[in-house]
């Protein structure tokens, strides 16, 4: 029998593996039809100007640049993973790259997409519009609009993740301090959890035993912790300044987190319940989003406000890339391809 938080999977959800959330994210664990597509790195830029750098992740150089939209966001693979889009949010579209050729294909016209997510089942998008404090869900391939949800208690939609069975799903609403609840299948707000300012909740990742959500608080340097049952944090974890972006080891051992004004990555082990490493940058830096590469080794971030990409050894913690791009702010890299049957959105949430 599968565990409670996995139970009553919406219809249409792969069936989840033996082995926790991520269990299909593992080591090498692409797809078939994903082996032979570049080893890339999609970096955008969240100034007005527009434009997506593309790097090898195997010579660190740049392969070229694409004219993708102004206010380059995030880079989000399709929940079939057959297309990147980037949110270009002042250019109201969705620029989409073939991930095969790493070239732009078109666009998609949506109103100020800031981040990207898809239900579970593939059978609607969630566009961001964190402009018009709007979770716009819409057709996923036309992006055409179909319901929109939107609470007075959030301001500034931004990061995402779903519950194990796919029921439910967690928003962090940056300007105004609050998570809410929303039903993936009734389009309505569920729950609402007020963390009080200053807080600024940036990333929301599901652990990979189903049983709780993390989520990098901003604004005041925490970590916190919060049951899938009931809707209320149950841990906070003392940060460096103004964590930001959270990933899961491919063995599911840990959580490493972005910290942005610090310089630095911190790693929480989820056995030990802290932080047990920490990698600083030399010189300092400032670490945001990305992703780790198909094997797990590497841990690629943004450099938010340093105009370059950070690599880190996950096995040392040491920094092994620095790669300097024409970008005045790099901001949700996409690392890929990318181990996993299906893409949740974002910058690879991947199960």
């Amino acid at each position: 029998m599968l565990p409670p938080p996995f139970r009553h999977r919406i219809p249409g959800m792969p069936a989840p593996l033996p082995g926790g959330v991520y269990a299909a994210a593992g080591p090498g664990m692409v797809q078939p039809a994903l082996k032979a597509q570049p080893h890339l790195l999609y970096v955008p830029d969240s100034e007005v100007d527009g434009r997506t750098v593309v790097i090898s992740q195997r010579t660190h150089r740049i392969v070229r640049v694409l004219d993708t939209g102004a206010l380059d966001q995030h880079v989000t693979p399709s929940w079939d993973l057959r297309t990147l889009y980037v949110e270009a949010s002042a250019s109201d579209h969705l620029a989409k790259i073939d991930p095969a050729t790493g070239r732009m294909t078109g666009t998609a016209a949506t109103s100020r997409p800031y981040n990207l997510y898809f239900t579970p089942n593939g059978r609607q998008a969630i566009v961001m519009d964190e402009q018009h404090d709007e979770i716009v869900f819409s057709d996923p391939r036309t992006f055409k609009r179909q319901q929109v949800v939107s609470d007075p208690a959030c301001s500034g939609p931004n990061h995402a993740d779903f519950s194990a069975n796919g029921r439910y799903f967690i928003v962090s609403c940056e300007f105004s301090g609050e998570l809410l609840k929303v039903s993936t299948m009734r389009h309505r707000v569920i729950g609402h959890l007020r963390l009080g300012m200053p807080a600024m909740p940036q990333d929301v990742r599901l652990a990979p035993d189903g049983r709780s959500f993390f989520v990098a608080d901003m604004g005041r340097d925490r970590l916190l912790r919060i049951g899938w049952r009931h809707f209320r944090i149950t841990h906070s974890y003392p940060t460096l300044a103004m964590p930001h972006g959270i990933y899961f080891s491919r063995d599911q051992r840990v959580l490493y987190l972005s910290d942005r004004m610090a310089g630095a990555v911190q790693v929480f082990n989820l056995a030990k319940g802290r932080f047990t490493q920490t990698w600083r940058i030399p010189g300092g830096g400032s670490p945001d989003m990305g992703g780790l590469s198909a094997d797990g080794r590497t841990l690629w971030l943004s450099g938010r406000y340093d105009g370059v990409v950070y690599g880190f050894d996950t096995s040392t913690g040491k920094l092994i890339a620095k790669i300097p791009v024409p970008a005045h702010s790099p901001h949700g890299l996409l690392v890929w391809p990318q181990p996993g049957r299906y893409s949740l959105g974002h910058t690879g949430l991947m199960r």
